[in-house]
């Protein structure tokens, strides 16, 4: 859902062997890290994008050595301000894509200010937040996104903190765009592709298997066995059903909460199920906020209501302020006080 009038880019015909650098992938066997960067590496052939015209940035931590492993421009930045360095990039060439990779440490702890502040801008760009509810680069630290009760080198009688929830963040910061995925899950790519369609900032949330330091933490909704019960994806224009179509989510208007209720022979609309609007803000943050066990997590494009991006209202406030000016830069660097040095000493 985007209604945006935007250029269309000219499509550059690659394939996956293009995106792929000549650097060995070093994440631990077994990291949910490898099977999105595979994700994100086959769907870029597919959204035409242009290595030349790509530019991938990141912060620290395991998820931000993804630039190394994708064949376009990239920065390794420092501990969450790769929003800010993806600001200047975008402002100093609009016609970048701009791709943003950051965990849930990194994004939402010492880089939670930077997160905010480009979301509520609108910059034209795609963060991909890796979410493993846990520090893995500095050996398992709990993190932002940390359960209560996870034990960890740093919380070893379990965390007493509440956690982060980052789609709620994003919402909360003014994003336009949220979804969430997993990171094998088959649906991946169709988020990615509407993350990079959608004009302005499109957050993803990819929940990522750390295996060392929070091995199967999502098990419960993203083993095959969970799946049917445990997640619920959402399509723009379809009913909000799973577990095979026999269960459903309502609206309880009294309450003003959602409810899960049963569909008895497919008859969606008698049980009350609520049609998927990704322009619903209400109704996404509802989503978001489902406690998992008592709901499904829900998945897939959450909301989708693009406006007018930051960098491209820069341009047109810096066209409309030049237009009928002359550049001169020595008139720019003479104006106000001036001091000629002489073998005298300086004068004005």
């Amino acid at each position: 859902m985007n209604d945006m009038t935007t250029l269309t880019k000219p499509r550059v015909e690659t394939s996956l062997k293009d995106w792929e650098t000549d650097q060995e992938v070093r994440w631990c066997p077994g990291c949910g890290d490898y099977a999105i960067l595979k994700a994100v590496q086959r769907t870029l052939p597919q959204l035409g994008a242009d290595p030349k015209n790509t530019v991938f940035v990141s912060g620290i931590g395991c998820s931000s050595r993804f630039p190394y492993y994708v064949e376009s421009y990239g920065f390794h930045t420092i501990h969450g301000r790769a929003p800010a360095v993806a600001t200047g990039v975008k402002l100093a060439n609009p016609e970048l894509d701009v791709w943003i990779v950051t965990g849930d440490g990194d994004g939402l702890s010492i880089g939670g200010n930077h997160t905010m502040h480009i979301l509520r801008r609108n910059l034209d760009c795609q963060i991909l937040l890796f979410n493993n509810e846990i520090y893995g680069l500095t050996k398992g630290q709990y993190s932002p996104t940390s359960r209560e009760g996870t034990k960890s080198p740093s919380t070893p009688f379990g965390s007493v903190d509440h956690p982060a929830r980052p789609c709620a963040f994003a919402l909360g910061s003014g994003a336009r765009f949220i979804a969430r995925a997993y990171d094998v899950s088959k649906q991946l790519p169709d988020v990615l592709k509407a993350a990079y369609e959608h004009k302005g900032a499109a957050f993803v949330e990819i929940f990522q298997n750390c295996i060392v330091y929070n091995k199967d933490v999502f098990a419960d909704f993203t083993e095959k066995k969970n799946a049917d019960i445990g997640q619920l994806w959402v399509e723009h224009g379809k009913p909000l059903l799973f577990d095979k179509g026999a269960k459903g989510i309502a609206l309880d208007r009294d309450a003003l909460t959602l409810k899960v209720v049963d569909v008895v022979d497919g008859d969606w609309q008698a049980a009350g199920v609520i049609v998927h609007d990704v322009t619903n803000r209400a109704v996404a943050h509802m989503l978001v906020e489902m406690p998992f066990g008592l709901f499904p997590m829900a998945l897939g494009v959450l909301y989708d209501a693009p406006k007018a991006s930051f960098e491209q209202a820069v341009v047109e406030q810096n066209a409309l302020l030049a237009k009928g000016k002359t550049p001169d830069l020595q008139k720019l660097v003479s104006q106000g006080q001036t001091w000629t040095v002489t073998k005298d000493g300086p004068a004005l």
